[in-house]
């Protein structure tokens, strides 16, 4: 059974800007995935605006949810830091979410805002859990 995710009426649609408001989990094993910034493989950062680094940080996503045999569809929540974070932001963040979750598959999530990350140049950090 997958997960239920559910926007309730009586809180704002989250579907519209990528994510959902809640997230019910089915009780199977959870993945715990440490922030994934912009880095490739050989710590080199990819990109050196928010959403060629966004597109980075997903795509490592990706590949340590499939480590653990999971996929986007698994997540059930994040947390995006970003630096220096403005509204405009969310015209960038919204879709790369979309697109590597699918409309259908979004996680509860939060964004933050914070005046650095652990690399000066890292401007963006995705962590989510999973559960399988």
């Amino acid at each position: 059974m997958g997960h239920q995710r559910l926007n309730p009426p009586r809180i704002f649609n989250a579907a519209d800007y990528g994510f959902s408001q809640l997230v019910i989990g089915n009780g199977g094993r959870t993945v715990h995935c440490s922030g994934q910034t912009a880095w490739d493989r050989d710590a080199n950062i990819v990109g050196d605006d928010l959403e060629t680094q966004i597109r980075q940080a997903f795509v490592n996503v990706g590949h340590a949810l499939a480590a653990a045999g999971a996929g986007p569809a698994d997540v059930v929540r994040q947390t995006i830091y970003v630096v220096d974070h403005q509204p405009e932001n969310l015209a960038i963040i919204g879709p790369a979410m979309v697109a590597f979750y699918g409309p259908g598959n979004l996680p509860a999530a939060t964004l933050i805002g914070v005046a650095a990350l652990a690399v000066p140049d890292f401007l963006v950090e995705i962590e989510v859990t999973a559960e399988l």
